[in-house]
C-alpha cells in the first residue's frame, strides 16, 4: 500500500505556496504567485496536488482499474475558432468575442455555489471504507478549494475576474455595462434568488428525471451529477482555453503585448487539479459497491455508468448546439447595421466547420442524426 499521506486537513489542502511574487494584472491582486525562478505557481495547490496524486495512486493498488476519463479530442474545436474570430476583430466587430471572454468569466463565478451543494454522508453511501480518499475530502476542502479557485476568496480574484481583467487588457476596457445581466437573460438564467417553493419545485422536477434506483439517496446522486458535469465541462474547457490564449497572444489584433494570453494561460494550470481531483473521487465512486436505502447493493460502475453516459450526451451535443446558437445571435447583433453582414457571416463560416443549413439556421455537421 501506499506510503504517502492520504488524510488531510481542510486548511491543508487550502494552503498556498510561499509566493515569491504575488499575481497582479491590471492592478487587480490575482490568486496564485511565482517562485524564485518566475514560475507561476496555482493556488491552494502546496497540499493539495500531491493529495491527489497519493489518492490516486492508492486507488490503482486498491482495485488496479484505469482512471474514469475521456479524451479532449472528443470535443469539436471551440466556436468560434481562432481565425474566426481574428476576422471579425480585424472587420471592426470584436463585440462577439468580448461578450464570450465575458460569458466565460461569468460562468466561472457560478463556482461559488459549490460550496453551498448538499453533500450527503459519504461514509454511508458505500460498502468499502473511504478514509485516506478523495471521497472523504469532498466537503472537507475540495469543494471549498474549488470554488474558491473559481470565484475568488476575500480580496484575492478568481477566475471569474482574471477573465474580466484578460478582456479588458485586451480591449482597452470596452463598455460592459448591463452586458452580463443581458447577456444572462440571453442564456436563459434568471440570477435572482428563488423562493423556497421554487427551490422544492425544482427539486421535484429532478427528481422526476433522475437515473438512479430509488433506493439510491437522492443528494448523493445529485453531487455526483455536479461533479461528473464539473469534470466534462473542466475537460472540453481547455478547447477554450488555446482559442483564448491563440486570439489573445495576437499582438497586432488585441492591446495588452501578451499579458492577457499569459493570464489566460495560469488559469489553464489552476484548471488541472480540478480535472485531477474529479477524475480520482468518481473513479473512487465507480470502484465501491453503493449502498441503498434498506441495504440494498449496487455496483459502482453501473452507478456511475448511468449518470456518465447521460452527462457526456448532454454536455458533447447539447452543449456544442447552444454554444453555436449562442455565439451566432451575438454576431448577428454586432453587425445588424452593417450592408456587409452577410459576407463578413458566409467568410467566417468558411474558415471553420460549422455550416449554414438551408433553413438560414447554422449548425455542426457532425451533430446530425444525434438525439435532442
Amino acid at each position: 500500500m501506499t506510503t504517502m499521506q492520504t488524510e488531510f486537513s481542510e486548511s491543508e489542502l487550502l494552503a498556498d505556496h510561499d509566493f515569491v511574487e504575488p499575481l497582479i494584472a491590471q492592478g487587480v491582486r490575482c490568486h496564485g504567485g511565482f517562485d524564485e525562478n518566475g514560475t507561476y505557481l496555482s493556488p491552494r495547490t502546496k497540499y493539495r496536488v500531491p493529495a491527489i496524486e497519493a489518492w490516486e495512486e492508492q486507488r490503482v493498488e486498491q482495485f488496479a482499474t484505469p482512471i474514469l476519463d475521456v479524451p479532449l479530442e472528443t470535443w469539436p474545436e471551440n466556436f468560434p475558432n481562432v481565425e474566426q474570430s481574428k476576422l471579425l476583430i480585424r472587420q471592426g466587430a470584436p463585440e462577439p468575442i468580448i461578450t464570450a471572454l465575458t460569458r466565460i468569466g461569468t460562468v466561472e463565478g457560478f463556482g461559488d455555489m459549490l460550496r453551498l451543494l448538499p453533500t450527503p454522508e459519504f461514509s454511508l453511501c458505500f460498502e468499502e471504507d473511504i478514509t485516506g480518499t478523495a471521497i472523504a475530502h469532498i466537503d472537507n476542502g475540495l469543494f471549498e478549494a474549488h470554488a474558491r479557485d473559481e470565484a475568488g476568496y476575500g480580496d484575492l480574484a478568481g477566475h471569474n475576474r482574471m477573465w474580466f481583467v484578460a478582456r479588458d487588457i485586451a480591449f482597452g476596457h470596452p463598455s460592459t455595462t448591463d452586458l452580463t445581466a443581458r447577456m444572462l437573460g440571453r442564456m436563459g438564467i434568471d440570477p435572482t434568488p428563488k423562493s423556497a417553493a421554487q427551490i422544492e419545485q425544482a427539486r421535484r422536477v429532478a427528481m422526476s428525471g433522475r437515473a438512479l434506483p430509488d433506493d439510491i439517496d437522492y443528494t448523493l446522486e445529485s453531487v455526483v451529477n455536479r461533479m461528473i458535469g464539473l469534470l466534462l465541462i473542466e475537460i472540453s474547457a481547455f478547447h477554450g482555453f488555446r482559442w483564448a490564449e491563440s486570439v489573445l497572444a495576437d499582438r497586432d489584433l488585441v492591446a495588452g503585448d501578451g499579458e492577457a494570453a499569459a493570464l489566460i494561460s495560469y488559469i489553464r494550470s489552476d484548471e488541472s487539479p480540478h480535472v485531477a481531483w474529479l477524475r480520482t473521487a468518481l473513479s473512487e465512486m465507480r470502484d465501491r459497491t453503493w449502498v441503498g436505502d434498506g441495504g440494498h447493493s449496487h455496483a459502482g460502475t453501473d452507478m456511475i455508468g448511468r449518470l456518465w453516459e447521460r452527462a457526456l450526451s448532454q454536455s458533447i451535443v447539447l452543449r456544442r448546439r447552444e454554444n453555436i446558437n449562442f455565439f451566432m445571435d451575438e454576431v448577428a447583433l454586432a453587425l445588424a447595421d452593417r450592408p456587409d453582414r452577410d459576407d463578413i457571416v458566409d467568410e467566417m463560416l468558411s474558415l471553420g466547420s460549422v455550416v449554414r443549413l438551408a433553413d438560414g439556421t447554422v449548425a455542426d455537421p457532425s451533430d446530425t442524426g444525434r438525439p435532442d
